[in-house]
C-alpha cells in the first residue's frame, strides 16, 4: 500500500466545542459514539487550536496555511454576498493535492466568499466588503458565478455560501447555483436561529446537514468505483452544530443539552456515515481521516446559556466561548487516524494550529511547496509517525508559537506554557473591550500550564516574559510568515 498518497477526509465542524464530546469531556451532556469511536482509533489532540475564533478566518487558514489577518479580513466574519477572500493564485490544499492526480470535492458550508454577477454595483463599506442584508443587492442567480471552490482546485463542490444563518439560502453545485430564490424566509429566533433572506426553492434548514452527509457518502463511493487507483481528498466542512440548531425528528431528544445537543447528536451522526462509507468502500486503511472544528463553541448568548439551563459546558474548562482569545474561543476537538501511521487510541499534547493542513498534506504525499504557501503551516506528520521521524520532503518546519486572533480583530500569542492577550477584555463577546472593568491591565499573561482556565493574570508579575511576547507577536504581524522554510 503507497503510505505516500493517502486519501483525505478533513469533517470541518462548526462550532462544535472541545466540551460537546462525551470521550473529551466525561461531564458532556451529549452523548457522541460515533466521535468516540473514532478517537479510539486516532490520536487525539488535546492542544489543538483553530487560527481564529469564528469561521470564515479560521476556514481561510485551513485551506491556506496562512493567517487570515495578513489578508484583507481583518476582524469579524464575511456574509453571504461577498467577494472570494483567498487571493488569486494562492497555493491550496486542494490546488496543491489537485496538481499531484487527487481528485478533490468540497460540501457543505463555504463561507469564503464567492464571484456572484451583479445585475448592478453594490453597495460596500470602506474595507470593500457587501451588507449582510440583500435589500440593495442585485444578484444574477441565473449566471455562473466567477469564483468559489471551483476555483481554488476542488474538481467538484455543493455548497452553501455562508452559515445557515445568513443569507442567500441557495445550494451552489460546481459554480452554479442549481435553486434559484423564489421567494424571502423570514427571520427566525433562536434556537432556531436564522436571518431574513432569499431562499432557493430547494433549500430546507433542518436536512441540509442530511443532503451534504449524502453527497458525502456518494463521493466517496463514486471515487472508490470510477478511479479507484486515484487518490482523494474530500474537505467536508458541515453547517453543524451552528445555529440555527435545527436537529431532525430521529434526533430531537437524544441529549440532555436542548434542541443545540440534539444538533450534536445529529452532526455526530453524520461523522460515523461518512466513516461507514469509508469502511464499505474498504478505503479506511489508506485514509487519513481529520475531523474538528472552526472554533469554540458559541456557548451563551442574550438568548441562552447551555451552562445556566443545562449544566453543560460546551467549552469544558476552557474560558471564553466562540470569538474570544481566550481558549475556548480557539482549543477545538481534533483527531486524526492514518491505519500503519498514527497509533491507534494516543494522544499528543503538542500546541498545534489548522493551518498546519497544507504542509501536513504536502509532507504526507512528497510534495515540495513553493516559497510562497504555507507561512504559517507545520507538518504534523512528525507527531504521526509511529517511529516519531519527519520525513524530508523540505515543506515548512519549526514553529516557535501560535498566534490566536478573536473576532474584534484582536491578538494572542501562545508560546510553550505562556500565553499573552494583547487586550485587556476577551477579544469577542465574552469581555468587549469597552466592558473591562476600570484599573484592568491592559493584556494579559497566562501560564496555560499551570492555569488552563485561564483564572490568574500574570501580567504584572513576569514583564520580562510579556515583553518577550509581546516582541514575538509584533515580527510575527510584521513579516511574511511565522514559521521558516526548509
Amino acid at each position: 500500500m503507497d503510505r505516500t498518497r493517502p486519501n483525505i477526509v478533513m469533517v470541518l465542524a462548526d462550532d462544535w466545542g472541545y466540551g460537546d464530546i462525551s470521550c473529551l469531556n466525561p461531564a458532556s451532556k451529549i452523548p457522541t459514539p460515533c466521535t468516540d469511536a473514532l478517537a479510539r482509533e486516532s490520536m487525539t489532540f488535546t492542544d489543538m487550536h483553530s487560527n481564529s475564533a469564528v469561521c470564515s478566518p479560521t476556514r481561510y487558514g485551513v485551506l491556506t496555511g496562512r493567517y487570515c489577518w495578513r489578508g484583507a479580513l481583518k476582524r469579524g466574519v464575511l456574509g453571504g454576498f461577498d467577494d472570494l477572500l483567498i487571493e488569486s493564485g494562492r497555493t491550496t490544499v486542494a490546488s496543491m493535492l489537485r496538481d499531484v492526480g487527487y481528485r478533490t470535492a468540497c460540501i457543505g458550508k463555504w463561507h469564503l466568499g464567492l464571484g456572484w454577477v451583479h445585475a448592478k454595483a453594490p453597495p460596500r463599506n470602506e474595507a470593500g466588503f457587501l451588507p449582510w442584508d440583500d435589500a440593495n443587492i442585485s444578484i444574477r442567480f441565473d449566471q455562473p458565478l466567477t469564483a468559489g471552490p471551483h476555483t481554488v482546485g476542488f474538481d467538484e463542490s455543493l455548497i452553501i455560501p455562508a452559515s445557515l444563518d445568513i443569507a442567500p439560502y441557495v445550494y451552489i453545485e460546481n459554480g452554479r447555483v442549481i435553486d434559484h430564490p423564489i421567494g424571502r424566509v423570514e427571520a427566525s429566533k433562536f434556537p432556531q436561529f436564522w436571518r431574513e433572506g432569499s431562499c432557493g426553492w430547494g433549500v430546507q434548514h433542518e436536512t441540509s446537514l442530511l443532503e451534504f452527509t449524502r453527497r458525502a457518502e456518494q463521493f466517496i463511493t463514486d471515487s472508490a468505483r470510477q478511479s479507484p487507483d486515484r487518490p482523494f481528498f474530500l474537505y467536508f466542512p458541515t453547517p453543524s452544530p451552528h445555529a440555527p440548531h435545527v436537529p431532525r425528528k430521529p434526533f430531537r431528544g437524544r441529549s440532555a443539552c436542548g434542541v443545540y445537543g440534539d444538533y450534536v447528536v445529529e452532526h455526530d451522526w453524520s461523522v460515523g456515515r461518512v466513516l461507514a462509507a469509508l469502511d464499505r468502500n474498504g478505503l479506511t486503511d489508506n485514509t487519513l481521516v481529520i475531523v474538528t472544528s472552526d472554533n469554540g463553541a458559541h456557548m451563551r448568548g442574550s438568548a441562552f446559556d447551555y451552562e445556566r439551563d443545562y449544566g453543560h459546558r460546551s467549552n469544558h474548562i476552557y474560558r471564553g466561548q466562540k470569538s474570544d482569545c481566550w481558549d475556548g474561543g480557539h482549543r477545538v476537538p481534533f483527531f486524526a487516524r492514518w491505519p500503519g501511521v498514527i497509533k491507534p487510541g494516543t494522544t499528543c499534547d503538542q500546541t498545534s494550529c489548522l493551518t498546519d493542513l497544507l504542509a501536513t498534506a504536502a509532507e504526507a504525499t512528497g510534495t515540495r511547496l513553493p516559497s510562497d504557501a504555507a507561512e504559517d503551516s507545520v507538518s504534523l506528520l512528525p507527531l504521526w509517525r509511529r517511529d516519531g521521524q519527519a520525513s524530508a520532503t523540505g515543506t515548512v518546519r519549526n514553529r516557535e508559537a501560535v498566534v490566536h486572533h478573536g473576532i474584534d480583530g484582536r491578538f494572542a500569542i501562545r508560546q510553550g506554557r505562556w500565553k499573552l492577550l494583547d487586550c485587556a477584555g476577551s477579544g469577542g463577546w465574552s469581555l468587549p473591550e469597552d466592558s473591562v472593568p476600570p484599573g484592568a491591565p491592559r493584556a494579559q499573561l497566562y501560564d496555560i500550564q499551570a492555569d488552563p482556565a485561564e483564572q490568574h493574570n500574570l501580567f504584572d508579575q513576569r514583564p520580562e516574559v510579556v515583553d518577550q511576547l509581546l516582541a514575538l507577536l509584533h515580527r510575527y504581524q510584521t513579516q511574511d510568515r511565522s514559521v521558516e522554510t526548509a
